[in-house]
């Protein structure tokens, strides 16, 4: 049976998240790539809720390249999560290859200080 790109996303997903918990210590670092923005939220899933977020439409630059943006959104939501106190995460890709954007995002945040 031939699933989608989407599909098989999904059923990836789903793999990952039986395993991946965020708590308000070390909340779970997820990732949404959509064609033209990419985002990433700090959620703490026993309380349910979002801590922080950061979206490529904050950092303004519309004439950088896709993965250029993915590390800038990633060093930002790691400058804000130490401001907020936040060192340790665990992160999720959301059912997203571990590659191009998904990657310089997982690094930019490493090299502002989170820990994952």
């Amino acid at each position: 049976m031939a699933f989608s790109k989407i599909e098989r996303r999904l059923k990836i997903k789903r793999r990952i998240r039986k395993h991946i918990n965020g708590t308000a210590e070390r909340p779970r670092m997820t990732v949404f790539r959509s064609n033209k923005q990419i985002y990433v939220q700090l959620i703490d899933d026993v309380a349910g809720k979002t801590l922080l977020s950061a979206s490529s439409q904050e950092t303004g630059d519309e004439k950088v390249s896709k993965v250029e943006q993915a590390a800038k959104v990633g060093k930002l939501i790691g400058e804000k999560a130490l401001k907020a106190g936040i060192t340790a995460v665990v992160f999720d890709r959301n059912g997203y290859l571990y590659h191009g954007r998904v990657k310089q995002l997982a690094d930019a945040a490493r090299e502002a200080g989170l820990k994952f």
